[in-house]
C-alpha cells in the first residue's frame, strides 16, 4: 500500500484543533491558578491547597498532552517530506509514530478530563454537605 502525500496532511486540521483546545484548558486552569493561589494567602484553607495540588496536576498533564500532540504535527510534516522525497518505507513507519503519539496525546485528555470530574464532584459533594446540614426553609418548605 502507498502512502500519498495528502494522507498525512489530513491531520493537520484536527491536530490543530486538538491544540487550540488544549491552550484553552491550559488558559483556563491558569486563571483559575491564580485565582485560587491569590484566595489561598488571603485565607489559608485545606480544600484550596487540595485545589491548587489538583490543578498543578492537570497542568503537568496538558503540558504532556500539548508536547505529544506538537511531536504528532511534527513528525506528520517529517511524513510529508519523506514521501515528498518518495521514501515510501520512511513515510509510513514515521506517520505511523506520529498517529502514535496523537494516541497518547489523547489517552492524557482523557486522564485530565477525569481529573477534572473527580475535582468537580469532590465541590459538588461538599456543597451537598453544606446544604444537608443547614437546609434552608422557606414559605414553600426546604430548599
Amino acid at each position: 500500500m502507498d502512502l500519498s502525500l495528502t494522507t498525512p496532511a489530513l491531520l493537520f486540521p484536527a491536530i490543530s484543533l486538538l491544540l487550540l483546545a488544549y491552550t484553552n484548558r491550559f488558559l483556563t486552569l491558569a486563571n483559575l491558578i491564580r485565582d485560587l493561589h491569590a484566595r489561598y494567602r488571603a485565607n489559608p484553607d485545606q480544600i484550596l491547597l487540595w485545589q491548587l495540588r489538583s490543578l498543578r496536576y492537570r497542568v503537568l498533564l496538558i503540558k504532556h498532552m500539548q508536547g505529544f500532540g506538537v511531536a504528532s504535527l511534527l513528525l506528520c510534516v517529517v511524513s510529508m517530506f519523506a514521501l515528498f522525497v518518495d521514501w515510501q518505507l520512511a513515510g509510513k513507519i514515521i506517520f505511523g509514530v506520529a498517529l502514535l503519539l496523537m494516541v497518547v496525546s489523547l489517552a492524557l485528555s482523557l486522564r485530565e478530563i477525569q481529573v477534572s470530574v473527580d475535582a468537580l464532584n469532590l465541590r459538588l459533594s461538599d456543597i451537598e454537605e453544606l446544604a444537608e446540614q443547614s437546609i434552608i426553609k422557606t414559605p414553600l418548605g426546604p430548599v
